[in-house]
């Protein structure tokens, strides 16, 4: 490896710490002094790109010849100005309801958020990618030690130290910064104090929405606007910002600059032949800032300019689950509905394709119980839930291709190798608490997803596997549904009995009150350790059915939008009850199947009622019965005193 290609590639990272930073500086300061989890941060690079791109176009006649250095600077601004103005809309009408829940409610709204603004997308630039034009009088290329690079390379290397010297201007400097940082320390202060809190979260939240479009726009010659920027761009920002310490400016500087350069040095490695074995480290730039990520929150759990705090993050409230009464009743009616369940093929022979839904459905509430007994008895959030169903796919899948074992053993075998990933994950997931360890999880999970889409002789590489099908005894889509609907009752009452046993208690008093637990004579850690495990081996057996359910898998299945259809199940039936999952899986999956068909929308249709429950019913739905249950008890009572 030359010295001077070394260089350029320095050079590449630097440009590219630029646009991270900017990023991630806006959600530093939205979550600083918002609390708010905001998914949606991505959106706004996205839009602001998509803007970038139609202004300039717009601009150029108006402003002389096409390619004007005047729109094309134009076009960069008025994005940011649009984004903060969509960003402010959005904190008024959305935010502002979700400031006061769960960070895990939140997450959920804007995801929500994120559905609805894809498909607006959509809609305004259609699915194709739009490629920006080049900068004017910046298209060019320089010399350096005899490479080529980029003039507007030069300049983004440029944009970051800027930024970071006008946000410490205004942060140390004005009368906004002083309130925006006394907001972020003490909010109720400041309150005290007289300051008028609405208008400075929205400020605020525009501000990070502006840096956000900002950093997308100054992407316009160097990427395609495309509809997959929104989750990509917002979990590159969710790790800079984490690396560097929640609420921390210069840590995300320091972050993104150590993210790109580790990117850039992956690059200029290549590929090295070290004693005989043969490392492709430009592979690695798939994965490069989780793996940064993995290893700064395991030495330094707060990040590398954070503060050590306990727990960064609000819990949920506190589990409404108490043990379903034995009666006659409740057990004729759970059987009641098993033996339709079963029947529902014959039921259905009409339309098999429901046949086909419900074993979708009935894989997805397996994988989110499992997910649930995670979030709820362990109190353990995990945005990285998708490595072990994934695992637990591509586990059967090369079990029955590549060892020729039957579908049987490979259904005993698949949820194992989740279980063992689970093991080491979790020993260093568990050292950390709040998003942190969320935030670890998905880092993992990103490191999985990565030899998934890159190891072409066992995994496929990008293409998956094919040809999974199951044994003949199971052959028709009727048998194997029968088959996994007795699987999936018999692993949630298993999960229901883990639940409510002395070791899903002990998974309470931790969650609760570590220090007590321990006090108590608990081991907090290894409880916690167990319920990974557990939750590992039930989503790795829904991904083994998955598996054979499609007939072949590819890297999809551990991808992070896997976790979030898995967190979104969840959150929409009610992390509170032991039945919540079902009840989110059956709709989630069952609403979805049906607005795909019919509508090209049907994204902005889902993320629409699923904001409208949020802010309607953020206890979830599988609790309405419960409290309306509980709601007329009460009147009965009052009732019958009086």
């Amino acid at each position: 490896m030359e010295f001077t290609a070394l260089l350029v590639q320095l050079l590449n990272g630097l440009a590219q710490a630029s646009t991270l930073f900017l990023m991630a500086a806006g959600l530093s300061l939205i979550f600083g002094v918002t609390r708010v989890v905001n998914f949606a941060h991505g959106s706004f690079y996205m839009v602001g790109l998509y803007c970038a791109v139609s202004l300039f176009e717009r601009l150029s006649p108006g402003l002389g010849a096409p390619g004007s250095p005047w729109a094309f600077w134009q076009a960069v601004f008025y994005s940011g100005i649009v984004t903060a103005a969509l960003g402010a809309l959005v904190e008024v009408l959305v935010i502002k309801r979700l400031s006061k829940a769960s960070d895990i409610v939140q997450l959920l709204g804007t995801f929500a958020l994120v559905l609805m603004v894809k498909d607006a997308a959509l809609g305004i630039w259609g699915p194709e990618d739009i490629m920006g034009p080049r900068a004017p009088g910046l298209g060019g290329a320089v010399s350096i030690l005899g490479h080529s690079f980029p003039s507007y390379d030069l300049l983004l290397i440029a944009v970051g130290p800027f930024g970071m010297g006008v946000l410490w201007w205004l942060l140390k400097k004005t009368h906004f910064g002083i309130l925006v940082r006394a907001a972020s320390q003490d909010r109720e202060m400041v309150a005290a104090l007289g300051v008028n809190q609405t208008w400075l979260f929205t400020g605020v939240f525009a501000l990070g929405c502006a840096l956000a479009g900002w950093a997308g726009a100054l992407q316009m010659p160097r990427e395609p606007a495309n509809l997959g920027l929104d989750l990509t761009s917002v979990s590159e920002a969710f790790v800079v910002v984490v690396v560097g310490g929640l609420g921390s400016i210069p840590g995300a500087y320091v972050a993104a600059l150590l993210i790109a350069q580790t990117k850039a040095l992956c690059i200029a490695l290549g590929t090295v032949n070290i004693l005989g074995v043969t490392l492709v480290f430009s592979k690695l730039t798939l994965v490069a800032e989780f793996l940064v990520m993995a290893a700064v929150l395991v030495f330094r759990p707060w990040g590398l300019m954070g503060l050590p705090v306990a727990n960064q993050v609000r819990a949920v409230e506190a589990e409404q689950d108490p043990p379903l009464p034995g009666s006659v009743g409740l057990a004729t009616g759970l059987a009641f509905v098993f033996m339709v369940l079963w029947a529902l093929p014959i039921l259905t022979h009409k339309t098999p394709y429901v046949t086909v839904l419900a074993i979708d459905v009935l894989t997805s509430v397996l994988f989110a119980s499992s997910l649930r007994f995670l979030m709820g008895p362990a109190g353990l959030h995990s945005f990285g839930h998708a490595a072990y169903f994934g695992l637990g796919a591509y586990g059967a899948a090369l079990i029955t291709l590549k060892l020729h074992w039957p579908m049987e053993w490979a259904l005993l075998m698949a949820p194992v190798l989740s279980a063992v990933t689970a093991a080491v994950v979790g020993w260093f997931c568990v050292q950390l608490s709040g998003i942190y360890l969320a935030m670890l999880t998905l880092a993992f999970a990103q490191i999985v997803w990565s030899i998934g889409f890159q190891w072409d002789d066992i995994t496929g590489g990008s293409n998956g596997l094919s040809g999974i099908w199951p044994s003949a005894t199971w052959a028709s889509k009727e048998d194997f549904y029968r088959l996994t609907l007795a699987l999936v009752a018999v692993s949630l009452w298993v999960l229901y009995r883990l639940a409510h046993s002395p070791l899903g208690y002990a998974l309470r008093a931790s969650r609760d009150s570590s220090l007590r637990a321990q006090a108590l004579g608990m081991d907090v850690k290894r409880l916690q350790l167990t319920g990974f495990v557990i939750a590992a081996v039930f989503a790795g057996l829904a991904g083994a059915l998955f598996a054979f359910s499609k007939g072949s898998i590819s890297p999809d299945v551990l991808g992070i939008s896997k976790s979030v259809d898995a967190l979104v199940m969840v959150l929409l039936g009610g992390l509170e009850l032991s039945h919540g999952p079902a009840v989110g899986a059956l709709i989630y999956t069952t609403l979805g199947d049906h607005l795909q068909r019919a509508t090209p929308y049907w994204q902005a249709t889902l993320g629409f009622l699923i904001l409208l429950l949020v802010l309607l019913r953020p206890q979830g739905l599988a609790g309405l019965w419960s409290a309306r249950s509980s709601h007329q008890r009460a009147i009965e009572q009052a009732r019958s005193r009086s």
